[in-house]
């Protein structure tokens, strides 16, 4: 297992997230929902709602809120979602990944496409740039949970692939088809983890300077303020020194 990779520099949207709760409360409710509604409301039986409400438990989301989520599966408010994943790129010919839960497919394509062309983008084909990225299961733990070699045991006695360990915390990476099984692991031997999540990981990265990196924060930004976009992925990579001063307002 490898101590480093550009995980640092692609997945920094928690901070982002955490600014808006109200927000990010009901796109973690709309994953439950479909995930119930897709798999049934037992998460004992259905491991994507599990991790659908492991996720919202690790973002501090009330219980309340979750068991709702699930009672709208079985009310029938979960059919008009569709599941959809754009591709595109962004300033610079970064290449993005846009994952978006919707219940008016012509009026989600209409503002992502939007958001893109504003910043310097486009949206392309379905498989576009799906090829430049693995599917991947990550789970961040915060760094109080143990110093990285405690980290590393528990991952490599979990199954895992790789873990990332700096002063933000710990990100340990698994195959797709692991996810549960890891997780399920790692709960068990370090406790309930910050997040749990199959991602989109670039496979090459391409590197920005600071006004590009700017631009292509802002269009981040812009599409994770859209209520159907669930998450973005993307290849870009800056500096630590970059990234800490764009993220530092």
């Amino acid at each position: 297992m490898a101590g480093h990779s550009q995980f640092k520099n692609i997945m920094h949207r928690k901070g982002r997230q955490d600014a808006k709760r109200s927000k990010l409360f009901s796109k973690l409710a709309k994953e439950v929902t479909v995930a119930a509604k897709t798999g049934g409301p037992d998460p004992d039986a259905n491991p994507r709602l599990r991790l659908a409400i492991q996720n919202a438990r690790a973002q501090s989301m009330p219980k309340d809120n979750i068991e709702r989520a699930i009672k709208k599966s079985e009310a029938g408010d979960a059919d008009a979602y569709e599941e959809i994943r754009y591709e595109g790129y962004g300033p610079a010919g970064v290449a993005v990944i846009i994952e978006a839960l919707s219940d008016n497919r012509n009026r989600t394509a209409s503002s992502v496409r939007s958001i893109l062309a504003k910043y310097g983008g486009n949206l392309g084909e379905t498989g576009s740039v799906a090829f430049l990225f693995e599917r991947v299961g990550e789970i961040t733990y915060p760094p109080e949970t143990g110093d990285e070699e405690k980290i590393l045991d528990a991952a490599i006695e979990a199954g895992a692939q790789d873990v990332v360990s700096d002063g933000s915390g710990h990100v340990v990476v698994c195959a797709f088809e692991d996810l549960g099984a890891v997780s399920g692991a790692l709960t068990a031997s370090l406790g309930e983890p910050d997040g749990v999540a199959a991602v989109w990981k670039p496979q090459t990265t391409t590197p920005l300077d600071e006004d590009r990196a700017a631009t292509f924060l802002k269009m981040i930004d812009a599409l994770e303020d859209d209520d159907d976009v669930q998450n973005v992925y993307s290849s870009f990579e800056v500096s630590d020194e970059v990234l800490a001063r764009l993220t530092a307002a």
